[in-house]
């Protein structure tokens, strides 16, 4: 059943997770060009379908609707390459719609070879675009609030991990042979709680960040101080600063919830790499929970720059779109861990059709 690459059904939805993390790349540098209210109005962008939209032409267009106007101000203006980034996320979301309502489409013309489950997912998935356009709105219209735009990554996240499911369970079909397809039922059943804390603790974190960099406008990203080591790893220079005011306050909350997270992913990874040592067996969750704690320290270590390398007038904000990256990239790793173990545990009774029932 294996084929070429480009003729597996399977390539469309790996398509699909190409796009969905360019639409998340491109909304976290909309968020890092304080670019989230550059059009005001949705789905429309200043009462147009365009993006080049001067600095006279917003001031009409606020003057026209004053319940739209910018939360810093009826003077604010926008550069428009900062409406083009806002413009561009929306439009990357129209685009793929298009392979979306394909990609259920032909789940459901393969139903009988892949499975009514596949086809339930691809399901899913268009509903839950349908979904991230509605929290797209409410972004827009409660002005970039830090829960819309946590609420509004969270979603993305899950969409497209989403998409990652259904890609490696049609690989599995198209007789892709993983060793971790054949780890006893046993093995599995020991790891099934380690895995889903795995994730949950990741997905956690991924929303306490959105929520940290979209509190006060991002503001209080710099409430620790900046540089080495007053700024980071200390905050105000002591490891356990006065709590002063609320920036320090979702600053430490943040640090502590990564530090909470990663003692999490590194005792467990370490568990599931014993527990495989004296099994003979399941090395790939194994690597597959060090993977997850790799991107941590790495994501750790990328949040740790963005304060290393401020300055007084500026943040290295491109370092802040990595931060965002990874932080996704983390979630989805750890996903990916849930999905083998529940592929692993349907090789086992032969209903690899039926796996998202």
């Amino acid at each position: 059943m294996d084929q070429s690459w480009w003729k597996r059904p399977s390539t469309l939805p790996l398509v699909l997770v190409v796009m969905a993390l360019l639409i998340i790349t491109v909304g976290g540098t909309i968020r890092i060009h304080d670019a989230g209210e550059s059009c005001p109005d949705w789905p429309q962008c200043f009462g147009t379908w365009g993006f080049a939209v001067d600095e006279a032409e917003q001031a009409a267009y606020w003057e026209a609707n004053p319940d739209q106007i910018d939360s810093r101000g009826a003077d604010h203006r926008y550069t428009i390459f900062e409406i083009f980034v806002e413009w561009f996320h929306r439009l990357l979301v129209g685009i793929i719609a298009v392979p979306i309502l394909i990609n259920a489409i032909v789940a459901q013309k393969l139903k009988s070879e892949y499975g009514e489950g596949l086809r339930n997912l691809a399901v899913v998935s268009g509903f839950l675009l349908i979904i991230q356009a509605i929290a797209g709105a409410i972004t827009v219209y409660f002005d970039n609030a830090d829960w819309t735009v946590a609420m509004h990554l969270s979603l993305a996240s899950i969409f497209t991990s989403l998409l990652v499911w259904q890609y490696i369970a049609m690989r599995v079909h198209e007789g892709a042979q993983w060793a971790f397809l054949s780890t006893s039922k046993s093995f599995l059943h020991r790891q099934k709680k380690r895995l889903i804390s795995i994730t949950a603790s990741v997905f956690i974190l991924l929303i306490l960040g959105a929520w940290v960099s979209s509190t006060a406008g991002g503001n209080y990203n710099q409430s620790c101080s900046i540089g080495f080591p007053n700024g980071w790893p200390k905050c105000q220079g002591s490891i356990l600063p006065s709590i002063d005011g609320p920036g320090i306050l979702v600053q430490m909350i943040h640090r502590f919830g990564a530090a909470i997270v990663g003692l999490i992913l590194i005792l467990t990874a370490a568990r599931i790499r014993v527990d495989a040592r004296d099994a003979g067996e399941g090395e790939a969750f194994s690597r597959a929970a060090e993977v997850v704690t790799g991107f941590w320290i790495l994501n750790v270590f990328v949040g740790g720059m963005y304060i290393v390398f401020a300055d007084s007038k500026e943040f290295p904000e491109f370092i802040s779109l990595l931060h965002l990256v990874f932080g996704v990239t983390s979630f989805i790793a750890a996903a990916v861990t849930l999905m083998m173990l529940r592929l692993a545990y349907l090789r086992k009774t032969d209903v690899i059709g039926e796996m998202n029932d």
